[in-house]
């Protein structure tokens, strides 16, 4: 099985879990945890823990450089560690129905940009993944576009897939022109409410038409839902929900990454297209389980492949 290549963020998620709403100017009960994330990170580890061939292509600040890259178990690091800026920083706030926001420092993953990449990061790899982040940033947008135009280059033995990652970053990078950048994107995996800000698409089933007919497949999370999986402008697959509950959704944190991780890998691997969406699914249902956006640690999956310190 040929590997799959995710180009995104490390992070150093805080998680606090509250069951009460936050209260303004004074203290809010809460859980607190130190858990390693980041988009990109997160779909990777979950490749690499699902037994794909996974790699990442990020940037760490040096303050917190060991810890991240022992926490990526499997996943074989292309990380540059940056020794002037933090690693990124994201305070989650979780509520007692799993769901968060968050406050974030970019710090080292806003610096990712053309300088890191270099085509021989497609050796034997089969899906180039982006996340939505990294476009946050002209540097990043000008990584995404060349490592896409590489991809393409190498020809049908590479597909792209994209994930928009966030509904802000969306409404302010707008969505035509992110349609535009990612247009040669062969599969896009936004959630219900990307789905719905790319397209104004009133329901999901709709927004993944819409975008099934622009991208060559369109596969809209639905969370407890399931997802649905459109081409050609119509839907061909469904999966149903595999949540046994909400007592089960501890925090919803990198329960998308988990999805992308388990459909890509199950892509890769020659799955049908149903199966491929049960697999994302499946991943999603254990990632809501747990603390954090990663899965369990895995003993003996500790080893660091060379890094570019410059």
């Amino acid at each position: 099985m040929r590997g799959l290549l995710v180009i995104g963020d490390v992070v150093t998620d805080v998680v606090a879990l509250h069951s009460e709403p936050v209260a303004t100017g004074t203290d809010t009960e809460a859980d607190i945890t130190l858990r390693p994330g980041g988009s990109g990170a997160n779909t990777a580890a979950w490749a690499a823990h699902l037994g794909g061939d996974a790699r990442l292509l990020a940037r760490v600040g040096a303050d917190t450089a060991a810890w991240h890259l022992n926490a990526l178990g499997g996943v074989k690091s292309h990380v540059t560690v940056d020794p002037a800026r933090p690693t990124a920083v994201v305070i989650a706030m979780v509520d007692d129905a799993g769901e968060r926001s968050f406050l974030t420092n970019r710090g080292a993953a806003r610096h990712l940009g053309p300088g890191d990449w270099t085509d021989a990061l497609l050796d034997g790899v089969g899906c180039l993944h982006l996340s939505g982040y990294l476009m946050w940033t002209p540097e990043g947008l000008e990584l995404a576009r060349i490592a896409m135009r590489a991809a393409k280059d190498v020809g049908e033995d590479v597909t792209v897939s994209v994930d928009p990652a966030s509904t802000r970053f969306l409404r302010e990078f707008g969505a035509e022109r992110f349609m535009a950048e990612t247009r040669e994107a062969d599969v896009i995996i936004p959630n219900r409410d990307e789905a719905l800000a790319l397209t104004g698409a009133a329901e999901p089933e709709r927004a993944a038409e819409l975008l099934g007919d622009i991208y060559k497949t369109a596969v809209v999370k639905l969370g407890p839902a399931g997802a649905l999986l459109a081409q050609d402008g119509r839907i061909v697959a469904r999966a149903g929900a595999v949540s046994a509950g909400p007592a089960d959704r501890v925090d919803s944190t990198g329960a998308g990454d988990a999805f992308a991780a388990g459909f890509l890998t199950a892509r890769l691997a020659g799955s049908t297209r149903s199966e491929c969406l049960e697999a994302g699914c499946r991943a999603g249902r254990r990632a809501v389980g747990l603390v954090g956006g990663r899965p369990p640690a895995v003993k003996n999956a500790t080893e660091l492949y060379p890094i570019d310190t410059n």
